[in-house]
C-alpha cells in the first residue's frame, strides 16, 4: 500500500470561489466547505463534482467562437522572396505580406523567407490557403497580431506547409509558426503541416477551434496551444511535440483554459504533457492516442511533467475512443475522472489513471494494460461498465493526501493500527477485474461493495493483500471473489447484509489451479481458475449465507465464461477437499490482519 503525501501549488481564493460557481468545478454535497481566505489546489479537488456530464462541464465554460464563412476571395500570389495582390487591404513590402483590412484573401505558391502579418484589429481574416508554402527564418509564418477572428481554410485537394524561425527572443508575443492575438479557426478539406522549429507550431491567445483538415504538427516545444479553450470537431490531426502537444492554459479565468474533442482522429506523441489542460479535459467522440514521454517504460526527467491527459480540475470522458501510453500518469486530474460512456485503454509508467478527488466510472470500458497503481483517486465509485486493471502495486487505492481521521485495529494477528482517512472505494455495479501485485482492492479509509462482479488476482508475497481496507468494508450486494497471498488477509465486516466466507489454504496452489466453492449440499457455488500463486481466497454472493459451513477443493472442471478467472459455472468432479469454513469467520492465525 502506498500512500501519497502531495503537497500543490496554491491558487488565490478568488480564483477558487470563481471555480466553485462555474460547473466545470461544482461543489459537491459530501464536500467540505473551502476556506476562502487562502487554500490549495488539494481543496478545490474536494469540491469537484466527478458526477458531471459533458455537458454540464461545457455549458458552465466559456462559449466556442463561432467560425466565420469565407467570403468572396481576394487572391495573393506567394512567389518566392516577393509577392503579389491587387487587393486594396494588402501591402507588400518585399517577402512581408501585411493585411490590414476584414475579408477572405486565398494564399497560392511559395513564400521561401518571409512573412503574412494579419493587422485588422476587431476584423475577421480568413486566409485559404491553396496549395502555399510559406518559411521564416526571422519570425512566424503567419501571425495575426491584431485581428477579432483569424480563419485558416484549408482549399479542398491542397497541400500547405508553414514554417517558422529556429529561435525565438524570451520576451516574443508572436513565439509560433502559426500564430493569432485573437480567435483561432481551422477548417477545410485540405492539408496542412505546420513546423515550429524555435517555439510552438499553433498557438492563439483567445480561443482554438479546429473542425476539419488533415494538419500535420512538428514543434520544438507544444504542437497546438489555445489560451482559453482547444475545441476539436474533426479532423485527422497529427502532432509531435518537444513539450505539450495539445494545451489550454488559462488557468486566471474559472470557465477557461479547457480542451474539449467531439469528432476527429488524434495522434499525438509528446515530450512533456499529451493534453493538458489548465481546468478541463472534455472527450465526447472521436479516436485519440497519446503518448507522452516515451511512454510507461521511459523515466521522467526530475520535475518534469508526462501525464497522457491532465486536467486542472476535471477530466470527462464520455465517448469515442481513447488510448494513452505515458511516462507519468496516464490520466491525471487535481480534481474529478468521469467515465461515462467512453473506450479507453491506457498504460501509465506512474497512476493508470489518478484524480485527486472523485474518480467515477459511469460505463464504457476501461482498460489499465501497465501502471505503478491502477486507479488511485481520494473517491472511488464504480456504478456500471468493464474495468480491467493491470498494476505492479495496488489495483483500486482509495487514497490521497488529507489528513488521518481515525485510527483502527486489527485482529487476526499481532495488535497494531491503521490510519483511516477521507477516501472511498464504492463499487455500485459493472465488472471490475483487478491483477495486482501490491494490493487488490485497496482503500485507506472505507470500502463498500452493493452489486457488480468484482475479481481480484492478488498479490503472491505476504507483505500485500488482494483486500486492504483500513476503515470499515461492507457487502450488500454483487459478487465478490479475491484471492492471493494469506499474510495480510482483510475480509468484509460482519455487519455486511450480504454473507461472505474467506478460507486460507494450508498450502499455496500453483497458476492454473482450479478452485471450487461448494455449500453443504455439494451444489458449487463459485468455481475459479486461478492465475498466479494463491494460499487465500475470499468470496461473497447472494448464494452465501452467515454461519453456513462451505468447502473448498482443488480441482474438477470449470466451464462457460469466465471474468477475471470466475467461471460461470463448474462440477467437481473428482476435487480434493482443502478448506472447510464458516460463512461469516474470518480465518484465524498468521500475521495479517482482518476486519
Amino acid at each position: 500500500m502506498r500512500l501519497r503525501k502531495k503537497i500543490v501549488a496554491a491558487v488565490s481564493s478568488a480564483v477558487l470561489a470563481a471555480a466553485m460557481m462555474a460547473g466545470c468545478s461544482s461543489s459537491s454535497s459530501s464536500s467540505a466547505a473551502a476556506d476562502t481566505t487562502g487554500t490549495t489546489a488539494a481543496v478545490v479537488a474536494s469540491t469537484v463534482d466527478g458526477t458531471q456530464s459533458a455537458a454540464a462541464v461545457l455549458s458552465a465554460n466559456k462559449a466556442v467562437h463561432t467560425a466565420a464563412s469565407a467570403g468572396s476571395a481576394s487572391e495573393i500570389t506567394l512567389s518566392g522572396s516577393s509577392a503579389s495582390s491587387t487587393a486594396s487591404g494588402v501591402t507588400i513590402d518585399g517577402s512581408t505580406v501585411t493585411i490590414t483590412a476584414a475579408g477572405t484573401y486565398r494564399i497560392s505558391g511559395t513564400l521561401t523567407d518571409g512573412q503574412i502579418v494579419v493587422n485588422a484589429p476587431d476584423a475577421t481574416v480568413t486566409l485559404i490557403l491553396d496549395n502555399a508554402s510559406i518559411t521564416s527564418s526571422a519570425t512566424a509564418a503567419i501571425a495575426a497580431t491584431e485581428a477579432e477572428q483569424l480563419v485558416i481554410e484549408l482549399a479542398g485537394g491542397s497541400t500547405n506547409t508553414l514554417a517558422d524561425t529556429s529561435s525565438y527572443a524570451e520576451d516574443a508575443d508572436v513565439n509560433a509558426a502559426l500564430f493569432s492575438a485573437g480567435d483561432l479557426t481551422i477548417t477545410g478539406s485540405g492539408a496542412l503541416t505546420v513546423t515550429g522549429n524555435g517555439n510552438d507550431a499553433i498557438t492563439s491567445k483567445d480561443g482554438l477551434l479546429i473542425q476539419s483538415g488533415t494538419i500535420t504538427v512538428n514543434a520544438k516545444d507544444d504542437g497546438i496551444r489555445g489560451k482559453d479553450y482547444v475545441v476539436v470537431g474533426g479532423g485527422t490531426i497529427t502532432v509531435k511535440a518537444g513539450g505539450d502537444g495539445i494545451k489550454a492554459d488559462n488557468d486566471t479565468d474559472a470557465d477557461s483554459g479547457y480542451v474539449a474533442i467531439s469528432a476527429g482522429t488524434l495522434t499525438v506523441t509528446a515530450g512533456g504533457d499529451g493534453v493538458d489542460a489548465a481546468t478541463d479535459i472534455v472527450v465526447t467522440d472521436g479516436t485519440m492516442t497519446i503518448s507522452s514521454g516515451g511512454g510507461h517504460t521511459a523515466q521522467v526527467a526530475g520535475d518534469a511533467s508526462a501525464k497522457g491527459l491532465k486536467s486542472g480540475v476535471i477530466t470527462v470522458l464520455e465517448g469515442g475512443s481513447t488510448t494513452v501510453d505515458a511516462a507519468d500518469d496516464a490520466v491525471h486530474s487535481d480534481g474529478a475522472v468521469h467515465f461515462a460512456g467512453a473506450t479507453v485503454s491506457v498504460a501509465g509508467g506512474d497512476d493508470g489513471v489518478h484524480a485527486e478527488g472523485a474518480q467515477v466510472i459511469d460505463g464504457g470500458s476501461l482498460e489499465v494494460t501497465a501502471a505503478v497503481e491502477g486507479l488511485e483517486a481520494a473517491e472511488f465509485v464504480l456504478n456500471s461498465g468493464d474495468v480491467h486493471v493491470v498494476s505492479s502495486d495496488d489495483g483500486i487505492n482509495g487514497a490521497g493526501g488529507t489528513s488521518s481521521t481515525s485510527d483502527q485495529g486489527f485482529g487476526g494477528g499481532p495488535g497494531g493500527g491503521e490510519t483511516v482517512g477521507d477516501f472511498s472505494v464504492t463499487i455500485n455495479g459493472g465488472t471490475l477485474v483487478i491483477d495486482a501485485e501490491g494490493d487488490g482492492l485497496d482503500s485507506n479509509g472505507t470500502a463498500t461493495i452493493t452489486g457488480g462482479t468484482v475479481v481480484v488476482n492478488g498479490p503472491q508475497g505476504n507483505g500485500n493483500g488482494a483486500l486492504d481496507v483500513n476503515g470499515s468494508f461492507t457487502i450488500s450486494g454483487g459478487v465478490l471473489l479475491a484471492a492471493g497471498s494469506a499474510g495480510m488477509v482483510v475480509t468484509p465486516g460482519t455487519d455486511s447484509a450480504q454473507g461472505w466466507l474467506s478460507a486460507t489454504l494450508d498450502d499455496a496452489v500453483a497458476a492454473g489451479t482450479t478452485i471450487q466453492i461448494t455449500d453443504s449440499e455439494g451444489t458449487v457455488v463459485a468455481s475459479y481458475v486461478t492465475s498466479k500463486t494463491v494460499q487465500n481466497i475470499v468470496y461473497s454472493s447472494p448464494a452465501i449465507t452467515s454461519g453456513e459451513k462451505y468447502t473448498v477443493s482443488v480441482g474438477g472442471t470449470a466451464s462457460g465464461d469466465s471474468t477475471g478467472g470466475l467461471a460461470a459455472s463448474g462440477s467437481l468432479g473428482s476435487a480434493a477437499t482443502v478448506a472447510t469454513v464458516t460463512a461469516g469467520e474470518a480465518p484465524a492465525g498468521g500475521f495479517g490482519r482482518r476486519r
